[in-house]
C-alpha cells in the first residue's frame, strides 16, 4: 500500500492539464493544493466556474489508432487518465471522433476533484509561483501577473498568438428540410448535420464573409495560429481555400441528390442533441456580422445562435528554451509547466502533459527521479518535441506522426501507423509492468 506523502504539491489552474495532474497526484497519495481563479476572475473566453472547461470545440478529435491523436488517447486510457475516462463516459455521437457533452464532462470532473480528500481547492488568483513542488497549468489564458512572474523566472519572453472559438446554434432552429445527417465517407453513425451549398450559395456566402466586420484589433500585435485560423482569415487567402478546408464537400454526397458545391458541417455539442457547433467556424467577426453571415448558409437561415464565436489570447512559453522532456523547468526542476502554456496544442495533448507532470511531481515528492517517456510513444514524442524543437521558430503543434523518428516496416501508410501504434502501447504496458510509473 502506498503511504501518504508528507510534501504537498501545488497545482495552479484547474483546466484539463491541472485536473489530470491533481488526480494523478492524489491517486499516488500526494496531497494537492489546487488553485483556480475563475470564481473571482474569468478570462474573456471562459463562461463557467467549472473545472476542465472546454472553451473551443467539444471534440477531442479522432479516436482512430492510425491517427496520432487517436493513439495518444489510447495511451492515456492505458495509463489511467482520469480526464479521458470521464470523456468516454460523457461522449456523444461524432462518427470516428470523440466528442463530449461539455457541461456534463466538466461537471463530473469538477465533482471528482472537489470531493477528493487529498485535494484542497483554493478559489483565488495566484500571481507568484509558490515555494515547493508546483505544476503551473494556467493554460493559454494565463493572467498577466502570473505570466510576468513566469517570464521573470524563465528569462525569456512568453510567446503569444490568438485563437478563435466557433459559434453554437440551437438544434430546434435548423431547417431539417435542407439539413441532412451524414458522416464524411459514411463513417460512423451519422453524427454530423450537413448544410449543402450550391455554387450560387457559396459565392454569396464567400463575398459576404470576406467583407464582414471583425472585432477591432487592440494595441498589441495580432498573431494567428495556422492550426486554428478564423474562417474569415482562411477565406481571405483565396476563393478555394474553404472548399479544400472546413467546407469541402468530398464524401458528403447523398444518393439521388446533386453533389453539393460546398458543405457546412454541424457537430453535436451536448448529450441531448439540442446544440450544434459549426465545424471549423472559429471566428472573430462582430456578433451582428456572425448572425448575418451564418444565416446565409442553407438550413441556417433562421438559426438561433446560442453562443457566438469569440477571439482570445493564447500564451505559451518557448518550450525548447524553458522545459525538459518531463515538463520541468530546466533551471528550476521543482517547478513544472503543463497544458497549453507549455506549448502543446489541443485538448488531448494538454491532458497528456498534465499526466506526465502529475506522475513526475509525485516522484519528486517521494524523492525519486522523474521519468522520461520513450519517444516511440505519442505521449513521449510530444514531450520530446516540446523540449527539443527549434527554439528560434517554436510554435505549438498538435501531436502528429512527424514527432516520431519514422514509420516502421513496409506496406500502406495506415498499416505502418497501426504497427507503430501497437508498438507504442506495448512499450507503455512494459513501463507499467515494471512499476516505473508508480
Amino acid at each position: 500500500m502506498i503511504r501518504l506523502a508528507k510534501e504537498k504539491v501545488n497545482v495552479i489552474g484547474a483546466g484539463l492539464a491541472g485536473v489530470e495532474a491533481s488526480l494523478q497526484l492524489a491517486m499516488r497519495q500526494i496531497p494537492v493544493s489546487l488553485y483556480e481563479m475563475k470564481k473571482h476572475k474569468r478570462s474573456p473566453a471562459h463562461q463557467s466556474d467549472l473545472f476542465a472547461e472546454l472553451v473551443c470545440s467539444n471534440s477531442l478529435r479522432s479516436d482512430q489508432l492510425e491517427n496520432a491523436v487517436g493513439l495518444l488517447k489510447a495511451e492515456l486510457r492505458q495509463l489511467g487518465s482520469f480526464v479521458m475516462a470521464v470523456a468516454d463516459q460523457t461522449r456523444i455521437p461524432a462518427g470516428g471522433a470523440l466528442a463530449v457533452d461539455r457541461e456534463l464532462f466538466s461537471n463530473r470532473l469538477t465533482q471528482m476533484v472537489c470531493d477528493h480528500p487529498l485535494i484542497d481547492v483554493y478559489d483565488e488568483e495566484v500571481t507568484q509561483i509558490p515555494e515547493g513542488i508546483t505544476i503551473i497549468a494556467t493554460g493559454p489564458l494565463t493572467s498577466g501577473l502570473l505570466a510576468d512572474a513566469i517570464q521573470d523566472l524563465t528569462g525569456t519572453e512568453s510567446l503569444h498568438f490568438y485563437d478563435a472559438v466557433a459559434p453554437i446554434v440551437d438544434a430546434d432552429s435548423l431547417d431539417r428540410s435542407i439539413v441532412y445527417k451524414m458522416n464524411r465517407y459514411q463513417k460512423g453513425d451519422g453524427a454530423y448535420l450537413n448544410c449543402p451549398m450550391t455554387k450560387a450559395d457559396y459565392d454569396l456566402f464567400y463575398d459576404e464573409l470576406i467583407k464582414a466586420e471583425c472585432v477591432k484589433q487592440r494595441d498589441f500585435e495580432l498573431q494567428l495560429f495556422d492550426g486554428c485560423l478564423p474562417i474569415e482569415e482562411m477565406a481571405r487567402r483565396g476563393y478555394h481555400t474553404l472548399l479544400y478546408g472546413p467546407l469541402k464537400p468530398v464524401g458528403l454526397a447523398r444518393p439521388d441528390y446533386p453533389r453539393p458545391y460546398a458543405v457546412v458541417q454541424l457537430r453535436q455539442d451536448d448529450l441531448a442533441g439540442g446544440l450544434y457547433n459549426l465545424v471549423g467556424f472559429q471566428t472573430h467577426l462582430t456578433f451582428p456580422a456572425q448572425k448575418r453571415v451564418i444565416r446565409l448558409i442553407p438550413g441556417l437561415q433562421n438559426a438561433t445562435i446560442s453562443r457566438y464565436g469569440v477571439m482570445h489570447r493564447n500564451t505559451f512559453v518557448n518550450g525548447p528554451k524553458v522545459l525538459l522532456d518531463t515538463y520541468q523547468i530546466k533551471d528550476h526542476p521543482k517547478w513544472f509547466i503543463a497544458g497549453q502554456l507549455s506549448g502543446v496544442e489541443g485538448y488531448v495533448e494538454s491532458i497528456g502533459s498534465g499526466l506526465i507532470a502529475g506522475i513526475n511531481a509525485a516522484k519528486l515528492a517521494r524523492g525519486k527521479p522523474p521519468v522520461t517517456f520513450p519517444c516511440d510513444t505519442a505521449i513521449g514524442a510530444q514531450a520530446h518535441y516540446i523540449a527539443h524543437a527549434s527554439a528560434t521558430d517554436f510554435q505549438p503543434q498538435n501531436v502528429n506522426f512527424g514527432f516520431f523518428s519514422g514509420l516502421p516496416g513496409k506496406g500502406s501508410k495506415k498499416d505502418r501507423r497501426l504497427a507503430l501504434a501497437h508498438n507504442s502501447l506495448s512499450i507503455i504496458a512494459t513501463l507499467q509492468e515494471d512499476s516505473i510509473l508508480d
